[in-house]
């Protein structure tokens, strides 16, 4: 259930001690979305980070605003750090993703002092560990998990991470696969296909153009049944899980997919895909695979085949030329054998690193990551 009032705390001095790390006239604020110059600057900050951590900058407006604006205030929250300028330059966001599980984004300027990007980065390591707690509570948990990422390249970013207390715990492959113009082919239609007993097709659509609501919940039911004993999974709500991919600036309907059995009459869900469009600063635009599941009772089956060729020839169709997606390089199920056995390559890597905050320790501070 997506919250009537965020479980966060809004108010930064509430959650941080009287005296931050921090040179004289630098402070923690909260962020303002409708100033251009935040907006900006933040934008600036992410693709920089990006920039030293895989070598390309993604970021774009458009996601920052999720990240910040009211589309996402129930359950994110932001504060940044300003020097005496008022320009910001650090920022930390928390996102209150499922039970037990909340996503931390957190970018340093890459242009400051290391002593003072230290600092900076002590305040938001201990302002999103009291949101855990904040948020932990509000959950009635004992224990809330923060969950936040790092690219392999970045040792700045481990340093920091690890000195507060996280822990690397996975390693995932972010890859890529061409998209051919004749790829259009590789399924009879990606609005509805067959094969050997298996129906693949676009969720249903009603009259307004609005998906078909329980199409939605049998690949929330997929989604839920298949990943269950993959790493990290968490149980999401239908709510939180739609209200979340809508937020997603490349979200599309269109491009959600139910695969079916069919060989004994009613069919029974099987497998789903959601993809999203990935825009591009130069070329055509790609498709990003978010979410691909297959429920175990169906697998061998060829569904996870079906519907990645589905996507791939969805793409093709639409003019892209890529279509991404994201494999646990630690995973036992050696999934990534597929997907390079169908084209798709490695272009970085990212880890996930966790750190288990007990919701009733108000006294814990995060270690200093100077």
């Amino acid at each position: 259930m997506i919250p009537d009032d965020s479980r966060f705390e809004s108010d930064p001095d509430e959650l941080l001690p009287s005296d931050p790390p921090l040179p004289d006239g630098w402070s923690v604020t909260g962020v303002d979305p409708a100033s251009d110059a935040d907006v900006d600057r933040l934008v600036e900050l992410l693709r920089g980070h990006e920039v030293a951590g895989r070598g390309w900058a993604g970021a774009s407006r458009e996601g920052v605003l999720v990240e910040i604006s009211d589309l996402g205030t129930r359950t994110r929250e932001n504060a940044v750090v300003r020097d005496p300028e008022g320009v910001v330059q650090a920022w930390a966001g928390v996102h209150d993703r499922a039970a037990g599980r909340m996503l931390l984004l957190h970018v340093v300027a890459r242009d400051l002092d290391h002593v003072v990007a230290a600092g900076c980065a002590r305040v938001l390591l201990t302002w999103a560990e009291a949101q855990a707690r904040a948020v932990g509570a509000a959950r009635g948990l004992p224990v809330q998990q923060i969950d936040t990422g790092a690219f392999t390249d970045d040792p700045r970013q481990h340093a920091w991470l690890s000195a507060a207390g996280f822990e690397r715990v996975r390693t995932w492959w972010q890859m890529n696969r061409p998209v051919a113009e004749a790829e259009a082919g590789l399924v009879p239609d990606p609005e509805r296909w067959e094969k050997d007993g298996v129906v693949f097709r676009a969720v249903g659509r009603e009259g307004s153009g609005m998906p078909d609501e329980a199409d939605l919940r049998k690949v929330h039911h997929v989604l839920e049944g298949a990943f269950t004993d993959h790493f990290n999974s968490r149980e999401e709500t239908f709510a939180e899980f739609v209200h979340r991919l809508r937020q997603d600036p490349g979200h599309r309907w269109d491009h959600w997919w139910l695969a079916e059995i069919v060989d004994g009459g009613e069919p029974e869900p099987a497998g789903a895909l959601v993809a999203t469009e990935s825009e591009s600063d130069d070329g055509p635009n790609g498709s990003y695979v978010d979410y691909l599941g297959v429920l175990a009772n169906a697998r061998g089956r060829g569904v996870a085949k079906g519907l990645l060729h589905t996507v791939i020839a969805d793409a093709a169709l639409r003019g892209r030329n890529r279509v991404g997606l994201e494999v646990d390089a630690d995973s036992p199920t050696g999934a990534d054998g597929l997907y390079t056995s169908m084209g798709w390559t490695s272009s970085y890597l990212t880890q996930s690193w966790h750190k288990d905050v007990p919701v009733d320790d108000a006294t814990d501070d995060a270690a200093d990551p100077a």
